[in-house]
């Protein structure tokens, strides 16, 4: 969070080197993870496979005063196929054991704390 990497899209684009832990300890746990991750203009994200369904971690650093640590955010959307990208296919439905995947790689580690999950809000209709 202190030092910007030449290969970063935006200034900000913190989160390399959690998204390769994240990996790691991904890969540790028997989960298929992509080896690398990737940046996108908000930030880093990587690939995971559970139940032959792949979903992507996005990783995103928001600027706050460092000197009470810093704030992440974090989502969790199932890769879709270009197919299903272009029909606007439903992303809403991330099954529980994808979200526990990543939270017990968080949960358990000394350095990651106040842990918040939300879930979107739903319309009546869906």
């Amino acid at each position: 969070m202190t030092e910007r990497k030449p290969y970063f899209i935006n200034d900000c684009c913190y989160g390399d080197d959690l998204a390769r832990w994240m990996i790691s300890e991904l890969k540790n746990r028997g989960i298929h993870a992509d080896a690398e991750p990737g940046q996108e203009d908000f930030g880093w994200y990587l690939t995971f496979e559970l139940a032959n369904t792949k979903y992507f971690f996005l990783i995103s650093y928001r600027p706050d005063d460092i000197t009470k640590g810093a704030t992440w955010i974090g989502f969790i959307e199932r890769k879709l196929s270009p197919l299903k990208t272009l029909l606007r296919a439903s992303n809403k439905t991330i099954p529980l054991e994808a979200s526990q995947a990543i939270d017990q790689v968080l949960s358990n580690s000394t350095q990651i704390r106040d842990i918040r999950w939300h879930a979107p809000r739903r319309a009546p209709y869906e």
